[in-house]
């Protein structure tokens, strides 16, 4: 029998919602209500594309030339993202994950970081997807298991769709009011800019045309239960909806233009991210997991 490239497939189902989970980098790789899809799916016969669904331990996003320095000491982490000479998406976006639990509308897996060239410390992860009335929600936990301190971070890369068509014909949100800018040549940050009056003002929706994003949105401004969020409001005016909670500090949004053609631009990349791109390196926003500690962090979609 044939092993799809990302696995085993974990079915989920709550009342008309579909969730399939998959083994390989414990990622959600398709979520519909009622038959239309809430977030982009990949092919069961493909591998995941764009990182799509995957979850990001323990950094979300870009690594300049895989290098950084934690407790005075300097580590090399291999290049995943070469043409860049960056180190992209932290160390578990092809591992195996384990099913640690299981019921008809929930999930817990469960992977380990294991001490090696450029991170040498021992995180235990849990990834928990539930579904219930309102949608899903997914929780990552990280429990430092090793004797030092550890540089910890991370994020998770769904794609909000439009249903059918592209992302050009939608109305989006970003509940932020700074954006990271970054280069051109290897996309690390240069600085942090207000929204207000630029071409990224999606604080208000409004359609999002043939524009470009790949940047991660700062400063988020969150609703009475602390949530902030990214809409996306499809032709048939139905609107894919994901919120984060507090321990999300930043909101990675692109619109997939350099995935193969047939698949650019069908969905919208917002991904949740605890601290942003080339934390390790900065120490913006990175969290100290000291021995023992565990780092907790919440984030949803929904279809409205």
């Amino acid at each position: 029998m044939r092993v799809p490239p990302s696995g085993e497939q974990i079915e989920l189902r709550h009342g008309d919602q579909q969730v399939t989970v998959v083994e390989v980098g414990g990622g959600v790789r398709a979520y519909e209500r009622g038959g239309r899809r809430v977030l982009d799916p990949y092919d069961v016969h493909a591998m995941a594309d764009g990182a799509h669904g995957a979850t990001l331990v323990p950094w979300p996003n870009r690594l300049g030339d895989g290098v950084y320095t934690f407790d005075g000491e300097e580590h090399h982490l291999a290049l995943t993202e070469p043409d860049k000479r960056n180190a992209i998406h932290g160390l578990l976006r092809w591992v195996p994950f384990r099913v640690r639990e299981r019921a008809d509308a929930s999930v817990v897996l469960a992977a380990r970081v294991v001490p090696q060239q450029g991170y040498p410390f021992s995180l235990d992860v849990t990834v928990r997807y539930e579904l219930d009335d309102e949608g899903l929600a997914v929780t990552t936990t990280a429990v430092n298991t090793g004797d030092r301190p550890a540089p910890y971070g991370t994020g998770h890369h769904p794609y909000l769709s439009p249903g059918d068509g592209l992302v050009d014909d939608c109305d989006v949100q970003v509940t932020a009011t700074t954006r990271v800018d970054t280069d051109d040549e290897r996309q690390l940050p240069t600085g942090v800019v207000p929204v207000e009056g630029t071409l990224y003002d999606f604080r208000s929706p409004r359609r999002l045309g043939g524009l470009a994003v790949d940047y991660a949105f700062g400063d988020l401004v969150r609703d009475d239960a602390g949530r902030a969020w990214v809409r996306l409001t499809g032709p048939d005016g139905r609107t894919a909806s994901l919120w984060v909670d507090g321990s999300y500090r930043y909101l990675e949004v692109f619109t997939g233009d350099t995935l193969a053609p047939g698949r650019a631009r069908h969905g919208l990349g917002a991904e949740p991210m605890t601290c942003p791109p080339d934390a390790f390196r900065s120490g913006q926003d990175v969290v100290r997991l000291e021995p023992g500690a565990t780092a907790t962090a919440r984030w949803g979609v929904r279809l409205d």
